[in-house]
């Protein structure tokens, strides 16, 4: 299989966005982690975290179909 510049592109985009999910709960995880577990507090901004991330990856979806879309054109 042969990779060509817009799989390349697709995969660096959603490769990014997932690791700004990665990174977002390791920051959650070291801001409010403790012994006693995770407080209400963390447990909202890991839901408001799961929440954008749904938000963005249906905006990378979008602007994938639309870079497709511009490249046939």
């Amino acid at each position: 299989m042969e990779i060509d510049a817009e799989l390349r592109r697709q995969i660096a985009v959603s490769l990014s966005a997932a690791a700004v999910f990665v990174a977002g709960l390791i920051g959650i995880g070291v801001a409010f982690g403790g012994p006693e577990g995770l407080p209400e507090t963390g447990a909202i901004a890991l839901v408001v975290l799961l929440a954008a991330f749904v938000l963005l990856m249906a905006l990378v979806g979008a602007y994938l179909i639309r870079a497709n879309d511009d490249d046939d054109a």
